[in-house]
């Protein structure tokens, strides 16, 4: 890794580094198999067309997969969750999965449920997944198809859910609160609470695109809620607002104030797991695109990623003075959607400060005063 991708920002030398640290075990990881998708959503961070054959190509193969799969045994992984773009559209991604299954891997699916058919169902059915996420972006055709920008994608979702639901397989659900969906919010909401026992998420939070494509980055922010309307959005949700309650005394911690930290990376990016994008490459963490935080794992091994390159990628720092004042001093930054990763995306940068992620903060903990 080198220095000089982003202002600011040194890396420390440690050419020792495996005599100075502790080998990390992996438990989790999350594979990519594609960045395309059959919807074309607009607040999509990663999708390219569904025909895209420059993206079809460089796909990573089954082999590959196998053998990243095989090095992630090795290090402990227990779960791999199969994402996207839209996975089902991969030919051979009854292949993939029956090969992570044989591995002894639990596998979490994330879809849209579109393309579900008889032969998946058959698939699931036989050999059960740890469960499969299904995105809701609307419960009319209205809305949904304003969101995804397919006509018909309504109808196809609603028949592979339900295929999914009467076949007993188990599924849960997650929602992105967007301008062209808040309205429909609550009924969202319980459409998805009626249909499974597991659980319901939503997130009013859009990242822009890692590829920095400026004009669907100005779709996701025209889509992008109001801080006070996410604020209200969150606050007529109980189970999510008891968990902001309860949680006041950790997500406001007016000690910040006297303490700054110029690490860039205080969670738990790439300590126990990872993200293999479909061309191949390793990240520590699912949102961090940063190409100073990419790792070819066709040049080396998942353990040198894990191991010797992410805690080098961890040892970031930043000397940028607005950053350190504005962030690391700041008593609601656990209110806040900051992170290196998220800070990035919207800027170019690793520690910049972001003005709409301080609205939001600021905005929840007045919710929380009151």
């Amino acid at each position: 890794m080198q220095n000089g991708f982003v202002e600011n920002i040194s890396l420390p030398n440690f050419p020792l580094w495996d005599s100075l640290k502790e080998k990390k075990k992996v438990v989790s990881f999350d594979l990519e198999i594609t960045s395309r998708c059959n919807n074309n959503c607009r607040h999509c961070y990663i999708n390219l067309p569904a025909q895209d054959k420059k993206a079809k190509e460089k796909e990573i193969p089954l082999s590959f997969i196998e053998n990243i799969a095989d090095q992630a045994l090795d290090l402990g992984a227990l779960w791999c969750l199969i994402t996207g773009g839209e996975p089902l559209l991969r030919e051979d991604f009854t292949e993939i999965y029956l090969s992570l299954k044989r591995k002894g891997l639990l596998v979490s699916v994330f879809t849209n449920a579109t393309l579900i058919n008889s032969r998946h169902i058959e698939l699931f059915k036989k050999y059960p997944p740890r469960d499969i996420e299904v995105t809701v972006y609307g419960v009319t055709r209205e809305t949904y198809e304003q969101v995804s920008r397919v006509p018909g994608s309504f109808e196809r979702f609603r028949r592979g859910l339900d295929l999914l639901l009467e076949a007993g397989i188990k599924v849960r659900f997650k929602a992105m609160a967007l301008r062209s969906n808040a309205h429909e919010l609550r009924e969202i909401s319980d459409f998805c609470r009626e249909r499974t026992k597991d659980y319901f998420r939503f997130d009013p939070f859009l990242h822009l695109r890692y590829d920095r494509d400026p004009l669907r980055n100005e779709e996701i922010i025209s889509e992008r809620l109001a801080p006070r309307k996410i604020v209200e959005i969150e606050q007529a949700d109980q189970q999510r607002f008891d968990g902001l309650k309860s949680g006041c005394d950790s997500l406001i911690l007016p000690e910040c104030e006297d303490k700054v930290c110029n690490h860039l990376f205080h969670c738990g990016s790439g300590n126990h797991s990872f993200a293999v994008s479909c061309e191949g490459f390793y990240r520590p963490c699912p949102s961090l695109w940063h190409p100073g935080c990419l790792f070819d794992l066709k040049q080396g091994s998942l353990d040198s990623a894990h191991n010797n390159f992410t805690p080098q990628v961890r040892q970031l720092r930043s000397d940028n003075q607005e950053f350190l004042e504005k962030c690391r001093r700041c008593t609601i930054i656990n209110l806040c959607i900051w992170c290196p990763a998220h800070a990035y995306l919207e800027t170019g940068f690793l520690d910049a400060h972001v003005k709409y992620f301080c609205e939001v903060a600021n905005a929840r903990k007045e919710m929380l005063g009151k």
